[in-house]
């Protein structure tokens, strides 16, 4: 009650007839509460501890937008775990749309008040985003499709998540800010990880409901096989209604997990708590990446550890002395990595090797069953030329035809979808959006991708440098390798929030690594005619 007479400021008189009404609304829910408890509604129950859940969100997102953007992510990692169990209720499904507008709402509200701890930027590649919108909104009216709801969620699939840039950028105004940021989310996604490792083992019966809905059932039941062994290894869903949900956000916690845990080593030279935590967090996930049973999730982690090491040792401040903390960095990382693997091998040794088994038998190219050059680029290069025997692929469908989650607008509004998808994320675009469509993606990602390499530069020769990095290289994973494969790993919330929210940080990074450095003396101070014998504590290259 004090935090709602908080954000609406009343006066006494209002305040006694929020109380007074606040009271009736309890009443009434305790009533409607008794109700499904003596009906054993466990899903009715389940909405109903949803809706109090959402209620507090709604309340800390209208007080501080910086407390909405926490509570947003956690909503976005934990939201299939509710909706699963509630039978996938399209109500849930929507609520993350709900809670990214009130955050929106929120932040423009601060910033007409004209906050002084809220800064706001124009991003270097914001005239061809604005082109590329503009143009996925004319293709809502393309006269291929069959309904325009198909068009508004291509565009919410689309662009709904682009403004989490301006609220990842003004986030993050310490170090402070940017180490709470990313230690809250390597928490919940250690936290998935151990519990998608313990699905791997125990089965389908832990964390899904008894009774699956049949939308989401196969997506939790999903099982491969080794062609030479035959060993069948279950592949986990942790929280998220599917494997490829669980995959996809190991993926961006690996990422995460490895450049920030470089940043800490490069940025702290004495034991720090965090330091600790970071490792773990390089042990559970790197354990929860072998354990998902994806081979695109172990391909991409381990190649993208390899380039992450290469781009370390480039970047390192070499004139400063600087490569023994580079080198120590990937140490560790080894260290937390070889960690996990031995944790796993002597609590779980079957499971361990049986998904070395698929992953050696399906990817090794020395295998004759190899999977690994069909799956990376004769397949999806099949589907991407198999897009251009559609007779409508110079305009294309219309956005959102083709795209992840189409099935439920067949469903609701009892419309048949124009055209079928294809495996290719670049033959997606064209079906939906024409060889014009294509053309704008590549500009946009080529754009979004030189303007944050270029503050990548930037950093080069300071802690924040391994950090910087590996955000730029999950959005060039995420809008090129990723799209080519399938469109499902940009349209997949979790993937298109973060990368927005991350490149906002990203391009906030160099001030943060300017306030960081010591205040020069004035000229004509008496500290300034002090020679220095000692080099400073932190190199910050040319930043």
């Amino acid at each position: 009650m004090r935090a709602v007479a908080d954000v609406m400021k009343p006066g006494a008189r209002r305040g006694l007839v929020i109380a007074l009404s606040f009271l009736a609304a309890a009443i009434f829910g305790a009533y409607e509460l008794s109700g499904l408890i003596l009906a054993n509604d466990v899903i009715g129950l389940s909405l109903a501890a949803m809706l109090c859940v959402a209620g507090g969100f709604v309340i800390a997102i209208l007080r501080n937008w910086r407390h909405g953007v926490y509570c947003l992510i956690a909503w976005l990692l934990f939201e299939d775990f509710v909706r699963k169990y509630a039978g996938n209720n399209m109500a849930i499904y929507f609520a993350k749309d709900i809670l990214t507008a009130l955050v929106y709402l929120s932040f423009f509200i601060a910033y007409r008040r004209r906050d002084k701890d809220l800064v706001v930027t124009r991003p270097p590649f914001l005239p061809v985003l604005v082109v590329f919108i503009l143009f996925g909104a004319l293709q809502v009216f393309n006269p291929g499709s069959t309904s325009i709801f198909f068009g508004l969620m291509g565009m919410k699939l689309y662009f709904y998540y682009v403004p989490l840039f301006l609220i990842g950028y003004s986030l993050i105004n310490s170090e402070q800010d940017l180490q709470r940021f990313f230690s809250f989310n390597l928490g919940l996604m250690g936290l998935i990880a151990i519990l998608g490792i313990a699905q791997s083992v125990i089965g389908p019966s832990f964390l899904n409901p008894a009774v699956i809905a049949d939308d989401i059932r196969l997506l939790s039941q999903t099982y491969r096989v080794a062609p030479i062994s035959g060993v069948a290894i279950y592949r986990p869903t942790s929280v998220f209604v599917s494997t490829g949900r669980f995959g996809n956000m190991l993926v961006v916690s690996w990422m995460i997990v490895f450049g920030f845990s470089g940043y800490l080593l490069m940025r702290f030279r004495k034991g720090s708590k965090r330091k600790l935590y970071a490792f773990l967090a390089v042990a559970l996930i790197a354990a929860g990446c072998v354990m998902c049973s994806s081979r695109g999730v172990f391909m991409w982690t381990l190649g993208s550890s390899l380039v992450g090491a290469a781009a370390f040792l480039w970047g390192a401040p070499w004139r400063q002395g600087e490569m023994q903390r580079i080198f120590k960095t990937l140490q560790r990382a080894a260290l937390g990595i070889a960690l996990g693997m031995v944790v796993l091998f002597w609590l779980f040794p079957e499971a361990f090797i049986n998904r070395f088994k698929v992953y050696s038998e399906t990817l090794d190219p020395r295998s004759p069953t190899s999977e690994l050059v069909l799956r990376t680029r004769d397949y999806p290069l099949a589907n991407f030329l198999g897009a251009f025997e559609s007779p409508r692929w110079p305009y294309g469908f219309g956005i959102g035809t083709a795209s992840l989650g189409g099935q439920y607008v067949t469903r609701i509004f009892q419309v048949a979808a124009p055209t079928e998808t294809v495996e290719s994320g670049f033959g997606c675009l064209i079906l939906e959006l024409g060889i014009v469509g294509l053309a704008l993606w590549f500009l946009m990602s080529g754009a979004v991708l030189i303007s944050a390499w270029k503050v990548v530069r930037k950093l080069r020769g300071s802690p924040w440098f391994p950090l910087g990095f590996m955000i730029f290289w999950y959005a060039f994973l995420l809008f090129l390798p990723f799209t080519f494969q399938g469109m499902q790993a940009y349209q997949d919330f979790v993937l298109n929030a973060y990368v927005w929210l991350l490149l906002g940080i990203l391009f906030r990074l160099p001030r943060l690594a300017l306030s960081a450095q010591p205040p020069l003396a004035p000229a004509d101070s008496a500290a300034a005619r002090v020679p220095l014998v000692t080099p400073a504590p932190y190199p910050y290259g040319n930043v």
